[in-house]
C-alpha cells in the first residue's frame, strides 16, 4: 500500500513545479518585449533629435561662413551679408508681408535669427534643454510659416504661390518634431539629457529640462 501511495503524492507535488516553471519565463519574456520597445523607441527620437539638430546648425554655418549651399561664398554673415534680408525681403503674400519687409536685413532681426538657429542646434545635438528649444523652434517655424503663408493661392503680385498644402508645411512639422522631443524626453539617450537634468539649476527650474 505504502509502495503505491508513494508515486502519487511524487506526481502531485509536480504538478504545480511545472506549472510555475511555465508561467515564469512568459512574464519575463512580456518584460523584456517593453524593454526592447522602449529601447528601440529611444533610439528613434535620439537619431531624429540628432538629425534635425543637425538642420539648424547646419543652416546657421553655411549662413555664418557661406559654405556654398543655401548661402553663396561672399554672402555669408562674416562677410558683411544678412541672413534675413533675402528670406523676410522676398514674403510675397500673407498678413505680415509689409512688416517682414521692414525687418528684412534689421541687426536685431539677424542676430535673433542666427542665435536661434544656433541655440536650438547645440541643444539638440547635446541633448540638453529641449523644452527651451522646443519653444524657441516653435516661435521662429511659426514666424517662418507666416513668412511663407501657404494659404495663399496667389502672390500680392498675383502670380501662383506654387503652394502645395494650405496647411501641413515643413515649417508645422519642425515644430511638432520639436515638441515631440521635449515630450519624450529623447536628449537622455545618446545625449546630455539625464546629466543636465542633475545640474542644481535645472532641478529648481524645471522648463529649462
Amino acid at each position: 500500500m505504502a509502495v503505491h501511495e508513494h508515486p502519487h503524492r511524487s506526481s502531485g507535488f509536480r504538478l504545480p513545479i511545472f506549472r510555475r516553471h511555465r508561467t515564469a519565463p512568459a512574464s519575463e519574456s512580456a518584460v523584456s518585449a517593453r524593454s526592447d520597445t522602449h529601447t528601440a523607441q529611444a533610439y528613434v527620437f535620439a537619431s531624429l533629435r540628432l538629425l534635425t539638430g543637425f538642420v539648424f546648425l547646419w543652416a546657421f554655418l553655411d549662413k555664418t561662413f557661406g559654405l556654398g549651399y543655401a548661402t553663396r561664398s561672399g554672402n555669408a554673415w562674416i562677410d558683411g551679408g544678412s541672413p534675413t534680408k533675402g528670406f523676410l525681403g522676398g514674403v510675397a503674400a500673407g498678413p505680415m508681408e509689409s512688416t517682414f519687409h521692414s525687418w528684412a536685413g534689421e541687426a536685431w532681426a539677424d542676430w535673433l535669427f542666427m542665435l536661434g538657429l544656433l541655440g536650438i542646434g547645440a541643444a539638440l545635438v547635446a541633448g540638453v534643454a529641449l523644452r527651451f528649444a522646443a519653444v524657441a523652434g516653435t516661435v521662429m517655424m511659426a514666424l517662418m510659416w507666416v513668412a511663407e503663408w501657404p494659404p495663399a493661392r496667389h502672390l500680392s503680385d498675383g502670380s501662383p504661390s506654387m503652394s502645395t498644402n494650405p496647411f501641413a508645411e515643413y515649417h508645422l512639422v519642425y515644430a511638432v518634431v520639436l515638441i515631440a522631443l521635449a515630450v519624450a524626453s529623447a536628449g537622455d539617450t545618446l545625449g546630455l539629457g539625464k546629466a543636465w537634468a542633475k545640474l542644481p539649476l535645472v532641478r529648481r527650474s524645471h522648463w529649462l529640462r
